[in-house]
C-alpha cells in the first residue's frame, strides 16, 4: 500500500453519514468523479459561492453556473475533535475549514489527512484529494507545502461593521416605552428529570409574583424557539403553556428565528411599545441533561444525544449540509475553528480563555443556586480533558435543567408594581455578517458585531458607562468575541485584557463579567440566565455577587447565528 493510499484509508474507516445529491450540490460531491473541485459561480460577476444559491449575494444576479478550481486553499480554522459525539468518527481526528485560492469568502468544512493531528494548524495551505464512496467523492485536504504569510480576512473585517448600521428614522426609541417588572427562574440542577413543562410554570408563576401580577394581568407570551424545540431544547411553546395555565393573551410569539434566544424579550419590547399588549411573559426552558439520560437509558451505544448528529445518517438516511459528513458534532467544534483563527492572528492562547473560565467559576462560588461552585486554578483548567482544541472540559458551558422567565410591561404601568422597574435603554439586532457558520466570521465567533454596532447606534452610553456584562458564554470564547466586539477591549486586544482576570472581576475591574457564574458554572440557561442576572443586579439583589453601585447592563444573546444584544439601566 502506497502512502497516499494509506492516507485515504486512515479516514475511510470513518462510516461518513452520506450526503443528499440533487442538481444544486452535484458539481460538488461529484467532482471528484474526474479529480476536480467544483463551486457554483456567478456568471455576471465572477463570484464563487458556496453552498450553491439562486441569486449571487454579491451582485444579486441570477446568472449562475458552476467553475473549476484548482482544489488550493488555506486552513483558516482547525481544531482536533477529542469528544466522541458519533461511534462513526473515531478520535481524536482534524476538522478545518478551508478558504478557496480563487476567492477565499468561500470556506468548506473539511478534514485534513497526511498531518498528525498535534500540527494542523491555521495558515497551512493545502490542496484537495478525494475519498469516493458510493457515489460520493468526499473532498479532503492535505498540506501544500508551507503556510501563508497572512491569512485571508473576513467578508467584512471586524472594525468595518459599523458601516452597515442603519441609523434611527426618528428620535424617541420604542425602548423607552418598556420595562423589565419581573423575573423568575424554577429550580436548576444537572438532571432534575421533572417535566419540561413543569419548570416553565414554576418559572413563569416566579415571575408574576415577582413583578406583584397575577396570571390574569398577563396577555402576551414570547419565547424561544417555540414548538419546534426538540431534544431538551424547549418545553412545548406558546401554545402548550397557554393550554396548561388556561392563559388568553392577546399577543404570543414564538421561534427560532429572532435574536438569539433573548429574541423573544426584544420582540415582547416591540409588542408591548406598540400596545399590542401591556406585560409579556417571555420564557426559555431547557432540560437537555435530562432529555440526555432518558435517551442513554434507552439505547446505550447510541449516539450522543446532545450531538447535533444525533439521528443523522442512520439506516440508509443521507443528510442535507456540508457539515455531518465530516464530523462536525457540535457547536463546539464551529467555534473552536474560531478560536483558532483568533489564537493564530491575535496571539491568544489557551491562558486567555482560562482567565474567562476562573472568573465564571470564582462568581458561582457566592451563587448558591449555581450547579459548580467549587475551586478552579488554572492548573485545573489547563489539564482537564480536552473536547475540540483549543476547548477543554473547562471552556464549554454546563448542560441543565431549569426554566428562567422574564416580564416586559408598558413603563406606564411599571411603577406601581411590586420592584423597582429596570429600564431599557437600546437593543441591537442588526445582521451584517453570514448566517452559515463556516462562510461567516472566523476572526470572533459569528454574528456579534452587527449586534453591537447597532446597540451602540441607539445610545449617548458607551461601554465605560457599563458595569456589568453578562455576555453569552456557552464556550469562553464567547466571551471574548463579545467583549471585542461591544468594545470593552480592541479588536486583538483580548489576551492583554484578559491577563490575570483582573479587568472582568466582579470587585472593581473594568467591567463585571458573568456575575452568577455564567453558563460554564451557574449551568447552560441558553442565554435567559443572563437577562435574570442583569435584573438582579441592577435592582441590588445580588448579595455577595453584588456588584457595587450597578447602574448599567448589558446582556447578548446567542452562542453563534442568529445573536442580539440588550442595554439595560437602573430605574429611577
Amino acid at each position: 500500500m502506497t502512502a497516499d493510499a494509506a492516507d485515504l484509508t486512515a479516514v475511510a474507516g470513518f462510516d461518513r453519514p452520506l450526503p443528499v445529491v440533487n442538481e444544486e450540490n452535484a458539481h460538488f460531491w461529484r467532482g471528484g468523479a474526474d479529480g476536480v473541485l467544483r463551486f457554483a459561480r456567478c456568471n455576471a460577476c465572477g463570484a464563487l459561492l458556496h453552498p450553491a444559491p439562486v441569486a449571487c449575494r454579491y451582485c444579486r444576479s441570477a446568472d449562475l453556473g458552476v467553475a473549476d478550481v484548482s482544489g488550493r486553499g488555506v486552513v483558516v480554522g482547525a481544531t482536533v475533535n477529542h469528544q466522541q459525539w458519533d461511534a462513526r468518527f473515531p478520535t481524536p481526528f482534524v476538522i478545518a475549514t478551508v478558504a478557496i485560492e480563487e476567492d477565499p469568502r468561500v470556506r468548506v468544512i473539511t478534514n485534513l489527512i497526511g498531518v498528525d493531528v498535534d500540527d494542523a494548524h491555521v495558515g497551512m495551505r493545502v490542496r484537495v484529494r478525494f475519498q469516493p464512496v458510493e457515489d460520493v467523492w468526499f473532498p479532503l485536504f492535505e498540506p501544500d507545502g508551507g503556510d501563508v504569510d497572512e491569512l485571508p480576512s473576513d467578508e467584512t473585517p471586524p472594525d468595518g461593521h459599523h458601516r452597515w448600521v442603519r441609523p434611527m428614522l426618528r428620535t424617541d426609541k420604542f425602548e423607552d416605552r418598556v420595562a423589565i417588572t419581573g423575573i423568575g427562574m424554577s429550580q436548576i440542577g444537572r438532571r432534575l428529570m421533572v417535566a419540561p413543562l413543569a419548570l416553565t410554570v414554576a418559572a413563569v408563576k416566579d415571575a408574576v409574583a415577582d413583578a406583584g401580577l397575577t396570571l390574569d394581568d398577563i396577555d402576551g407570551l414570547s419565547t424561544y424557539p417555540g414548538s419546534g424545540g426538540e431534544g431538551g431544547f424547549g418545553e412545548g411553546g406558546v401554545s402548550a403553556l397557554a393550554e396548561t395555565l388556561g392563559l388568553r393573551p392577546t399577543w404570543y410569539n414564538g421561534g427560532s428565528e429572532t435574536f438569539g434566544p433573548a429574541g423573544s424579550v426584544i420582540a415582547a419590547m416591540l409588542a408591548v411599545s406598540a400596545g399590542l399588549a401591556r406585560h409579556v411573559v417571555c420564557f426559555r426552558t431547557v432540560w437537555q441533561a435530562t432529555f440526555a439520560a432518558q435517551q442513554r437509558a434507552r439505547d446505550p451505544r447510541g449516539a450522543n444525544p446532545n450531538s447535533m448528529m444525533a439521528g443523522l445518517g442512520g439506516a440508509g438516511r443521507r443528510v442535507l449540509g456540508y457539515t455531518a459528513p465530516y464530523g462536525v458534532g457540535s457547536a463546539a467544534n464551529h467555534l473552536a475553528m474560531c478560536a483558532s483563527h483568533h489564537f493564530r492572528r491575535y496571539g491568544t492562547t489557551r491562558e486567555t480563555l482560562g482567565w474567562v473560565a476562573l472568573n465564571q467559576r470564582a462568581n458561582a462560588a457566592v451563587n448558591p443556586r449555581a450547579i459548580y461552585r467549587d475551586p478552579l486554578t488554572m492548573d485545573d483548567y489547563l489539564s482537564a480533558r480536552l473536547v475540540s482544541t483549543p476547548f477543554g472540559l473547562y471552556d464549554c458551558d454546563v448542560p441543565a435543567d431549569a426554566s428562567v422567565a422574564v416580564i416586559v410591561s408598558a413603563v406606564e404601568a411599571a411603577h406601581d408594581l411590586a420592584k423597582p422597574p429596570v429600564l431599557v435603554e437600546a437593543v441591537g439586532t442588526q445582521l451584517t455578517e453570514r448566517i452559515t457558520w463556516e462562510q461567516s466570521t472566523m476572526t470572533h465567533e459569528p454574528h456579534v458585531f452587527g449586534p453591537a454596532a447597532h446597540l451602540w447606534s441607539r445610545t449617548s452610553l458607551r461601554p465605560s458607562d457599563v458595569q456589568v456584562a453578562e455576555l453569552y458564554d456557552g464556550f469562553t470564547f464567547n466571551c471574548v468575541s463579545w467583549l471585542e466586539a461591544l468594545g470593552f477591549c480592541g479588536i486583538g486586544e483580548a489576551k492583554d485584557f484578559l491577563d490575570g482576570g483582573r479587568a472582568i472581576a466582579r470587585d472593581g475591574g473594568v467591567v463585571a463579567l458573568n456575575t452568577h457564574g455564567g453558563q460554564l458554572s451557574a449551568g447552560r440557561t441558553h442565554g435567559m440566565g443572563l437577562m435574570h442576572e442583569a435584573v438582579v443586579q441592577l435592582r441590588g439583589e445580588g448579595g455577595a455577587r453584588q456588584v457595587t453601585n450597578a447602574q448599567v447592563a448589558v446582556v447578548s444573546s446567542g452562542g453563534l447565528t442568529p445573536a442580539g444584544v440588550i442595554l439595560l439601566r437602573r430605574g429611577r
